[in-house]
């Protein structure tokens, strides 16, 4: 067995350039509680953007192996270990157990091995794809847990999504779908919403081109305040930024912003007056649990639902699909073959 494998690793926080393929790194060493798992297939999400930054507050260990989401096949058992053998096909949790989340806090999944707590193990059946399981857990798992797990939707919902061709927001489509909800799609350009209307969009808004909340209004009328009159039900928004208001301008009296990340800023402008006076509900969601992930792996067995996936590449274009997330050049998700 060589003692060494091919990785992608961040060497220091900065731009994409940092990333670069190496084909000496130590294969992980075996752990009690632990397995090690061959990957055979593992995903980027837009916090690997943030990961390359650097974030003010997080101390990532440098250099690290980046991928939080990852699935593949059990490579090596430590002597502990109950209930799992080599061969087995595994998603794995990306949350480790007293340390954090692998890709930023240990090595993840952009390795040919990797070392996983046997607690972050969930059985992968043959039904559901390597890559398919990768594409689940951040994005699949944090949409789960908002719009299913808090019961935040229901049949018959108008849902506005913003942002709705990435991870999350694929993510949002599919499974507000699901829920027989009313999904209006919000994206930058014509093909995205060509391919989100495939999805199962029933509207799409090019937010390039027009204003979301305008658009919403417009279509379904001003929100009134002494009915339950005009506007949508619930808005999906983890762009934060100058998107803020105009969400909170499009609910109707009632409705609910949900909101689980800020990737165009934490600190937006406010309007108070809308929250009130429209009784509105901002209901947040963080991260997933296991039993998110659980659920999702047995509705993709099942048929129910197929995660969106933009294309695979193999490690040494890693790099080149991460720039494709940060310039929001893709729909869905970006699995990478080590």
């Amino acid at each position: 067995m060589s003692h060494t494998m091919k990785a992608l690793q961040l060497n220091e926080h900065g731009s994409l350039d940092n990333l670069s393929v190496v084909t000496d790194k130590p294969r992980p060493t075996l752990q009690a509680g632990h397995v090690i798992v061959r990957v055979k297939a593992s995903s980027f999400n837009y916090h690997d953007v943030f990961t390359v930054n650097g974030m003010p507050g997080i101390k990532v260990p440098l250099p690290v192996v980046p991928g939080l989401d990852l699935a593949g096949i059990v490579d090596e058992v430590a002597d502990d270990v109950t209930g799992w053998k080599t061969g087995d096909r595994v998603l794995v949790n990306p949350l480790k157990p007293g340390i954090g989340l692998m890709g930023e806090m240990t090595d993840g999944g952009m390795a040919e091995y990797a070392l996983v707590d046997v607690a972050q193990l969930i059985r992968l059946p043959d039904a559901v794809s390597f890559s398919q399981a990768a594409a689940l857990p951040v994005a699949y798992g944090t949409a789960h847990r908002m719009l299913v797990t808090h019961n935040t939707i229901k049949k018959g919902d108008r849902v506005l999504i913003l942002g709705a061709s990435g991870g999350v927001g694929s993510a949002c489509v599919v499974l507000a779908k699901k829920l027989g909800a009313e999904v209006i799609a919000c994206v930058g350009s014509a093909e995205k919403g060509e391919a989100l209307t495939a999805l199962g969009a029933d509207q799409v808004v090019n937010y390039r081109e027009e204003d979301f909340s305008r658009w919403a209004i417009s279509r379904y009328g001003k929100p009134q305040r002494r009915t339950y009159e005009g506007g949508v039900d619930v808005v999906i928004n983890f762009t934060g930024g100058d998107t803020w208001r105009p969400s909170l301008k499009c609910l109707k009296r009632g409705g609910t912003l949900l909101v689980c990340g800020a990737t165009a800023g934490y600190d937006p402008a406010e309007d108070l007056r809308y929250v009130w006076s429209f009784e509105l509900n901002i209901k947040g969601s963080n991260s997933f649990y296991q039993e998110d992930l659980q659920a999702l792996v047995q509705l993709v067995a099942d048929g129910d639902i197929v995660p969106l996936i933009d294309r695979e590449v193999p490690l040494e274009q890693a790099a080149e699909g991460l720039r494709l997330i940060r310039d929001r050049e893709v729909l869905g998700k970006v699995i990478v073959t080590p």
